[in-house]
Order: C-alpha cells, then structure tokens, then sequence
C-alpha cells in the first residue's frame, strides 16, 4: 500500500450525517477512502437530510456499489486499515454477526473480521432488545468493535454538528487517524495570540 486504505460504510440507520462526516474529516488526511453505501441508506439520505445526490461519493476516493460483490474490498488480498460503518443498522449488524455477506457492505464488514482488522460499527438503534445485545456481543466476539454515537459533552457542544463530529472523530481515533483541532478530556483549546 503507498498510502493506508480505509472502507466507509453507510448503511440505512437513521444518521447518514455519521457517515458523511466520516467522509468529510478523511479528505484531507493523507489515506485513500473507499466507500459503499447501502440502498436504505440512500433511502435514509433522502429523507433525513439535505445532502444532495452523490455528495457523499464525491468525498471517497473509490466508489463501490453495494451489490459488486466482486471489488477489490471483498477480498482480504486488499490491504485496507479496515472499516468503519457510520451509521450501522441493526440489520447490517445481524448480517455481519453472523456472517451473512448478502451485499458489499456485509462483505467488506466479514473480510475485515476474518483477517483480523479493525472494524468499528456505530451502531444507531434504542432502546435494544435481547436479539441487538447478542448480535453486538458475538461481533465483538469476532474482534469487532461496537462504537454507539453517544454524544460526549465535555467539549460543551455548540451545535448538532459539533457532536456529530466529535462521535466520528472518536470512531477514526480507532484507526489511529486522529482528527486535527479534537478537543479531548484534559486538554485545552489553544489559547488565541495576544495582539501585541
């Protein structure tokens, strides 16, 4: 690889803003995004949100539709860092616990798992029953790493987006691709320059 290779994939929960954010703070870092997005996802982009058609491909280095099961991310030959899926459905989540490789999204998910990469779902649903619980548990299990987008207050958040983006930047932190100008517990923002 010249320059790390990371999936995204955005699946239909409700907070494609998650996903697209994730794409947004990628850009300018020095690795190359591949991304598939699932059709509830689409789905959810056009109900959800003002994000027009295509916006999010545009920010991915690579585009994949999610029923080529034949691309380069559905192989474990392809080196990537790995995957975040931001949002996760709970169906998307059932599907990589148990395997289940139905579409690209799945089928990244599975590769990632079983050449022991990092994948980190933020998984969007509440309140859980039994059947969500097992599921982030066997994925766990698996290696897998179950990332809720529960906001963090700390950083006293000024608006929506800043908790948005405070989520995944915690969730690419994971990757080890940090964020530049993240607030974490214990720091301080940078004090202005005095005029002088």
């Amino acid at each position: 690889m010249s320059k790390p290779r990371i999936i995204v994939g955005i699946s239909g929960a409700s907070g494609f803003q998650y996903g697209m954010k994730a794409l947004e703070l990628l850009k300018p870092m020095d690795v190359e995004v591949h991304l598939v997005i699932s059709k509830g996802a689409q789905l959810t982009r056009a109900m959800e949100t003002d994000v027009p058609p295509g916006a999010a491909e545009a920010l991915a280095d690579i585009v994949h539709t999610p029923q080529n099961l034949g691309a380069a991310i559905s192989s474990g030959s392809f080196q990537t860092v790995g995957m975040l899926v931001a949002p996760c459905s709970m169906s998307s989540l059932g599907a990589i616990a148990h395997g289940i490789t139905e579409n690209l999204l799945t089928r990244a998910a599975d590769v990632v798992l079983k050449e022991r990469r990092r994948l980190v779902l933020m998984v969007r649903e509440t309140p859980l029953h039994l059947g969500h619980l097992r599921n982030m548990t066997a994925v766990t299990e698996m290696g897998g790493i179950i990332f809720p987008p529960v906001p963090a207050l700390y950083h006293k958040p000024a608006s929506v987006d800043a908790i948005v983006t405070h989520s995944v930047a915690r969730a690419l932190d994971l990757f080890g691709l940090p964020v530049a100008g993240m607030l974490r517990w214990g720091e301080t923002p940078a004090e202005p320059p005095e005029n002088g």
